[in-house]
């Protein structure tokens, strides 16, 4: 944890997920996380994200997406219907939150992540100012690609095999302003060094552009 987070409980319809959030001075927007299957809210390298993110004035919420008995039935994990609908239901509590209900919202989703929130965008086209995908898994949003509205920047590692034909498969689906961005000599996780690092400017960049045209003051 560092100086700008707190730990939060997110209410999500009848449930009470663990959170943290970051919220700097002046903030231009919020970014929502979507962590892949087998992470949570505590995951280093969405952390790592988040922190540098806050030092662009960006506030940030990790979730866990599931509670602990559901996250024990892996068909809960990867059933991606669901997942959208938590971050849709999460936005909902950050309005509620006077210090984040008049910002602009972005998604930021990790592997499979990255396939709810794109579906999310997909079901609340209005709702989103952006999303960032972090070695990604669009392809499993399925049919809801063809309905994104929000900006979307697929970032891949140059090292991630069958991972960029998946993601550039998926940008062929989209309709939407798009990027895919390759990291060379990334892996799937991004633990090379300096490719993390490469992450947080390409996302950084992709959500102050796209939360300045939503209303955010840069």
């Amino acid at each position: 944890m560092d100086d700008l987070s707190t730990k939060q409980q997110v209410q999500v319809g009848p449930r009470r997920l663990g959170g943290v959030l970051r919220l700097p001075d002046d903030p231009i927007g919020l970014v929502i996380f979507a962590h892949g299957a087998g992470s949570s809210r505590l995951s280093p390298r969405n952390n790592h994200v988040a922190a540098a993110l806050g030092q662009r004035r960006i506030a940030t919420l990790l979730f866990d997406l599931l509670t602990e008995e559901e996250a024990l039935d892996r068909r809960n994990v990867f059933d991606i219907p669901l997942l959208g609908q938590r971050l849709i239901e999460a936005v909902e509590w950050t309005r509620a939150q006077r210090d984040l209900a008049g910002l602009p919202v972005a998604l930021f989703g990790s592997s499979t992540g990255a396939a709810a929130a794109l579906v999310a965008a997909a079901e609340s086209p209005d709702r989103f100012a952006a999303v960032v995908s972090r070695g990604g898994r669009p392809d499993l949003a399925g049919a809801a690609l063809t309905e994104v509205r929000a900006p979307v920047l697929m970032i891949v590692g140059g090292d991630d095999g069958a991972v960029i034909d998946l993601n550039r498969n998926a940008a062929k689906l989209l309709s939407c302003p798009q990027r895919t961005e390759i990291v060379p000599g990334a892996t799937h996780l991004f633990e090379e060094p300096g490719t993390l690092d490469r992450v947080i400017v390409l996302a950084g960049d992709w959500f102050e552009t796209h939360f300045s045209s939503r209303g955010g003051q840069p």
